[in-house]
């Protein structure tokens, strides 16, 4: 099993949800994060008044999938998630050694369906 954190812009969720329910992914967690990375930021001006907001909001999406189903669904991500420019994200792939579904009891890829 694997555990797929993809770093998205906020827009792009919508894409990106219906690029997993075409992949057959059944569950994900979206938190809302700031981060920064090259862009270091954005200067806008307000009444003005120039500021920098050095951390930008995105979309932080984790999914657990059978290790079978990365590369499709990193593909799908990566493809609905894109804008071309600076600042589309990051995904991440991270083994993990077992799932448990707290309900049943159920390990192993039997806890994900």
């Amino acid at each position: 099993m694997t555990k797929i954190e993809a770093y998205i812009r906020t827009q792009r969720l919508e894409e990106v949800q219906e690029a997993l329910e075409a992949a057959d992914v059944s569950g994900m967690t979206v938190t809302e994060v700031r981060g920064m990375g090259r862009s270091k930021g954005v200067t806008h001006t307000y009444r003005g008044s120039q500021y920098t907001l050095s951390l930008n909001p995105r979309l932080k999406l984790e999914i657990v999938v059978t290790d079978d189903q990365v590369a499709e669904v990193v593909d799908a991500i990566q493809k609905a998630a894109t804008t071309n420019e600076v600042g589309d994200g990051k995904i991440l792939i991270i083994p993990l050694a077992d799932v448990i579904r707290i309900r049943t009891g159920e390990r192993g890829d039997a806890s994900l369906a």
